[in-house]
């Protein structure tokens, strides 16, 4: 299966729709704090693709929920992924200059206002979830909310930006770069879908399967990131080409070599897709989605 134009056109119907409420949930630019306020905005709405709302809303949908069930989900997941991008950006951190072919936040501010902004975007993501909500109950806000912070924290992406720091100039076992990685990028991928089917209703056996698939293309994501880095070139990407590479952090290809690290790739896409075999045709967008992810070209 191939990507196709019915998921061209549900994907920048899903970014659209984050979007338009990303830009009423966040503080309008004019009021004070003024520069902070204008410097979450430029961090939100800078050209991300939005595979974890996207995510948020295929899985939901896959769970035969109705698509404004997922808007808080969806929102929430965004504004935790963009304060990460932007603390990881921090010279503390990868130290980059630009993410998604513009500044980062911090060098089109500064280093303050971004640690700032993450927290504030932190903040803001746990607020929209707490927030009561006609079409999903309080109790199911409060599983969201339990995942997503388990998924953010030290056991999930803030526990796999640790291991990352730690394995620069260290040669990593495949379980071992697993593990980082199934913390670091994966672990927000996996609320991201689990998020959706709960404000869908979803059973046990449903999440059972779609956490399969979310671990399945969270390591797809990340051996195809890698191979990017090396193919690729900065203006395509969006963010500095070779920087892993330079900074001596353990890679797929580094590991596998580039074909056996595409090799990789392919085999986490079965596993995702085999994941879905009891869903029916409810779950296509999910099944776009996976293929995406190893076929990306930034």
């Amino acid at each position: 299966m191939q990507t196709d134009t019915s998921f061209t056109d549900f994907s920048k119907n899903c970014v659209s729709r984050v979007e338009q409420i990303l830009e009423t949930q966040l503080p309008p630019p004019d009021i004070e704090p003024s520069r902070l306020h204008r410097a979450m905005r430029y961090a939100t709405f800078n050209g991300g693709k939005r595979i974890r709302p996207i995510l948020v809303y295929a899985s939901g949908l896959a769970c035969k929920g109705q698509i404004q069930q997922m808007d808080l989900a969806a929102c929430a997941v965004e504004l935790i992924h963009t304060y990460s991008l932007v603390h990881d950006d921090l010279p503390a951190m990868d130290d980059d200059d630009l993410r998604r072919g513009k500044p980062t936040c911090h060098r089109a501010y500064d280093e303050a206002t971004a640690i700032l902004v993450g927290d504030a975007l932190q903040s803001l993501a746990f607020r929209l979830l707490s927030r009561k909500e006609e079409a999903i109950p309080a109790t199911t806000r409060l599983q969201m909310i339990e995942l997503l912070a388990t998924a953010s924290g030290s056991r999930g992406m803030a526990g796999g930006q640790a291991m990352d720091i730690d394995a620069v100039n260290r040669e990593l076992a495949l379980p071992e770069l697993e593990a980082m990685h199934i913390h670091k990028t994966g672990a927000l991928i996996r609320a991201s879908v689990q998020m959706g089917a709960l404000a869908a209703g979803s059973d046990e056996k449903q999440q059972r399967h779609l956490g399969h698939y979310a671990k399945a293309i969270g390591l797809a994501f990340q051996v195809q990131d890698d191979i990017l880095d090396i193919i690729s070139d900065t203006d395509t990407l969006g963010k500095t080409q070779g920087k892993d590479a330079a900074a001596n952090k353990p890679t797929y290809p580094g590991l596998l070599g580039l074909d056996g690290a595409r090799q990789k790739a392919r085999e986490l896409l079965d596993e995702a897709l085999d994941a879905l075999t009891d869903f029916g045709s409810e779950a296509d967008q999910l099944r776009h989605l996976a293929h995406y992810v190893v076929q990306r070209s930034h």
